[in-house]
């Protein structure tokens, strides 16, 4: 082996060249890119979902879930609730009202859904207040706070009697989604076809890098919460 002197004359190894630093780079990078992939693949397995995680985008489920924060997606059949309606594995609030069923500190399943079923669309997390079947007066159900003032029957509302089996949806933060999403705009009731799978936990703040510089781990997309 090569040697040199230092100052006190004593010798040791040379220093690893260019290329040997710039290889040690490499394999390290690809481990790391290895890594990455690896838990977005592990992520995706366990919940069946892709993307398997969403960054928060607005407020509407405040305080339970804040802009910025990281929330994990599962499809929503994969491990249902006992009180979620049939053949949809969602959990309602009025399903969950009477029992001890909790997510995000409230009764009831927060969805991820496409609005309106547009797959382009940025998807909406909200909270699944109640199912309504096709044809059903779902007026009759709804809570009176969360509806139009003018609203007296079903004839007031855009999209009663149910035109299809559905979802009502609504964020949880009271200052900005006081109203249900579907008399609000956000999207017609939701069919079951059109969620995309429900949040089981966040990680806060961490979907922030996201938002900012629209990069992100593997196995990340945006939904927002949707207010207007």
């Amino acid at each position: 082996m090569t040697e040199r002197s230092d100052e006190g004359g004593r010798r040791g190894p040379n220093p690893p060249d260019t290329d040997e630093r710039a290889g040690s780079f490499l394999d390290d990078f690809a481990t790391s890119v290895l890594a990455v992939v690896g838990i977005g693949v592990l992520l995706f397995a366990i919940s069946g979902v892709w993307p398997p995680m969403v960054a928060i985008e607005s407020g509407s489920m405040q305080p339970n879930i804040g802009v910025g924060d990281l929330v994990f997606v599962m499809e929503e059949e994969r491990f249902p609730s006992d009180n979620a309606i049939d053949g949809t594995g969602v959990a309602t609030v009025y399903s969950t009202n009477e029992t001890d069923f909790r997510k995000f500190n409230r009764p009831g399943d927060v969805i991820v859904y496409e609005p309106n079923g547009d797959s382009q669309a940025t998807p909406v997390i909200h909270r699944a207040q109640f199912f309504v079947e096709e044809g059903e007066n779902w007026y009759d159900k709804a809570e009176a706070e969360h509806l139009p003032k003018d609203a007296d029957s079903c004839e007031d509302l855009r999209y009663c009697p149910a035109k299809h089996d559905a979802f009502i949806t609504r964020g949880d933060n009271p200052a900005s989604n006081k109203k249900y999403d579907q008399v609000q705009g956000v999207s017609k009731p939701v069919r079951p076809e059109w969620v995309i799978g429900t949040a089981e936990f966040r990680m806060p703040g961490l979907g922030w890098l996201r938002l900012n510089f629209q990069t992100s781990p593997v196995g990340t997309a945006d939904a927002v919460a949707a207010s207007t």
